[in-house]
C-alpha cells in the first residue's frame, strides 16, 4: 500500500492554497476587466463625436467581443473543474489495484509449490501457440500448445510439471512464445506476472509499481487477475 510522507502532505496543502489564490485572482481581474471595459465604452459614447457617432453596430460588436472572452473564460474554468475530478477519479480507481495480480510484458516465470502463473499476447488470431518453458540454464523442461487462439492477451497457469513428467524445482523460470496462422507466423509476447505494490501519481500520470518487475502505465497492464 502507497504511503505519503508528511513533507509530500504539506506540499499537496500548498499546491491546492496557490491554486485557490490564482481562481481568486483570476475572478478578481475578470471583473476589473469587464468594469474597464464598461467604463471605456460609457467615455466613447459621451465624447463622441456628434457630426459621426457611433453606430449600433459598433456598440453591438464590442459587446459582442466582452461576451464572447467572458464565456471562453467561464468555459476554460469548467474544462479544467472536470480535468481534476477526473483526475482525483482516476487516481482512485489507480489505488483500488494495489495488491491485485497484474500480466505485463515480460520473460519471467515464478514457480512455487502452488504453481506459476503466466500470459501470452498475440497481434492476430493464430491457429496454434507454443510456449517454451526453460530454466536458468536454457533447457527447455516443458513445452505447453494452444489451440485456436484469439488475438489479444491470455493468461495460463502450470503446475510444475516437466515434459518427462517429473516436478520442476521452484524457482525462476522464463518462456518464450512462437505463434502460427496456416502456417504463417503471428507475432507474439510473453507475459509476466506480478503484484501491483503501490500506485504514483505524476505530472505524467499514474503510474504502478509492480513488485520488482518495475515501473508501468496503466496502458502496460495485460490483464487484471
Amino acid at each position: 500500500m502507497s504511503t505519503v510522507s508528511s513533507a509530500q502532505t504539506a506540499q499537496n496543502v500548498l499546491s491546492s492554497l496557490a491554486r485557490s489564490d490564482t481562481t481568486s485572482k483570476t475572478g478578481s481581474t475578470s471583473a476589473a476587466e469587464e468594469s474597464r471595459f464598461l467604463t471605456l465604452l460609457t467615455t466613447q459614447l459621451r465624447n463622441q463625436d456628434p457630426t459621426n457617432p457611433m453606430q449600433n453596430a459598433e456598440i453591438t460588436s464590442q459587446l459582442a467581443q466582452m461576451s464572447t472572452v467572458d464565456g471562453i473564460e467561464r468555459l476554460n474554468k469548467m474544462f479544467q473543474s472536470f480535468v481534476d475530478a477526473q483526475g482525483a477519479s482516476d487516481s482512485m480507481q489507480a489505488a483500488a489495484l494495489v495488491g491485485h495480480g497484474v500480466l505485463v510484458e515480460g520473460r519471467g516465470l515464478a514457480l512455487t509449490s502452488a504453481g506459476a502463473v503466466g500470459g501470452f499476447e498475440v497481434d492476430a488470431d493464430a491457429d496454434k501457440v507454443v510456449l517454451s518453458v526453460k530454466d536458468a540454464t536454457g533447457r527447455e523442461v516443458k513445452q505447453m500448445s494452444f489451440a485456436d487462439v484469439a488475438a489479444g492477451s491470455h493468461n495460463f497457469t502450470w503446475d510444475g510439471t516437466t515434459q518427462d513428467g517429473s516436478r520442476a524445482a521452484d524457482g525462476l523460470y522464463t518462456i518464450g512464445v512462437t505463434a502460427t496462422k496456416d502456417g504463417k507466423d503471428v507475432t507474439g509476447r510473453t507475459l509476466q506476472f506480478g503484484d501491483v505494490s503501490s500506485v504514483i501519481r505524476g505530472a505524467g500520470g499514474t503510474d504502478f509499481q509492480v513488485g520488482s518487475l518495475g515501473i508501468f502505465k496503466f496502458d502496460d497492464i495485460k490483464q487484471i487477475l
